[in-house]
């Protein structure tokens, strides 16, 4: 079920108390029995039925009775969550429609003070116990469900954006709540949908702008040219969630393929050769 502007209109304080309340009891258990909702929420237990009987079907919560009866959150109420937190805090005044959607996040347009873009972190279930394989900043060990998981996903990606500010060219974020960053919005298109008229400068400013975060830290790990926008006279590198820094034990292997793999884009798409060594040696300085 997509997001919708209506059911966050129209979200009642007690099933946002009933959401909340979910939410911190799902680091106890799997599934949130109704009497813990009850004792968690101040809420009578005929209230707490009925909230989470609109919450389900607006979509925001599942029920399960194996292994034993319960609630769950899933995407839609946890990102209300952290959209509702953005609301309060002027962030954000109106919810537009969805714009795109990957493996692992959905992007909205939004409305505050200018145009928005709010991206939700979205670690499938399917996926989860191979990204917490590959990624180092989510628990080893202790109970962390797919819907949070996508709260440290998100918090990699925000720590990215403010660090590399006025260093190298990313959306400006605004602010995290959970799984959602609010960035500023940027024009233009991916590079993979543009027709660039200086293919060969666009190429060079990529590579200028994979070492100016190299020299603060940061390799972006998932480069390619569906992370690049171009706006008709700047790049921008975007998606970042996944980056690791240059003193990671794969470090040299996870640069490679960045710069591997938008070399090729520009070879394949504009005939342009790029020696892998030299390239290298321009990001690292060695």
């Amino acid at each position: 079920m997509d997001l919708s502007a209506d059911h966050i209109k129209s979200l009642h304080k007690y099933e946002l108390r009933v959401l909340q309340s979910i939410e911190y009891l799902m680091s106890r258990y799997s599934w949130v029995p109704e009497e813990e909702l009850v004792r968690n929420s101040r809420l009578s237990a005929n209230e707490v039925h009925y909230r989470l009987s609109n919450l389900m079907e607006k979509g925001m919560v599942k029920y399960s009775q194996v292994p034993y009866p319960g609630y769950c959150l899933i995407f839609n109420g946890y990102d209300i969550l952290a959209i509702s937190h953005l609301v309060k805090k002027g962030i954000i005044s109106s919810l537009g429609s969805c714009i795109g959607e990957g493996k692992e996040s959905r992007v909205y347009e939004a409305l505050g003070t200018g145009p928005v873009i709010l991206k939700l972190h979205r670690i499938g279930q399917r996926s989860f116990q191979t990204v917490r394989r590959g990624r180092n900043y989510l628990p080893e060990k202790q109970h962390c469900p797919w819907v949070l998981a996508s709260h440290f996903s998100a918090e990699q990606e925000y720590l990215a954006l403010c660090t590399l500010q006025n260093h190298v060219r990313v959306p400006t974020p605004l602010l995290m709540n959970r799984n959602v960053i609010a960035m500023t919005y940027i024009a233009g298109d991916r590079l993979s949908d543009s027709t660039l008229e200086n293919p060969q400068e666009v190429l060079d400013e990529i590579i200028a702008q994979v070492r100016a975060a190299y020299i603060r830290g940061y390799i972006h790990g998932d480069l390619s040219e569906y992370n690049v926008m171009f706006d008709g006279e700047e790049i921008w590198i975007i998606d970042w969630p996944q980056w690791v820094s240059p003193h990671h034990e794969n470090a040299s292997e996870i640069l490679d393929h960045d710069l591997e793999t938008i070399t090729k884009f520009f070879h394949r798409r504009y005939r342009i050769s790029s020696d892998m060594n030299e390239v290298r040696s321009l990001v690292t300085g060695c």
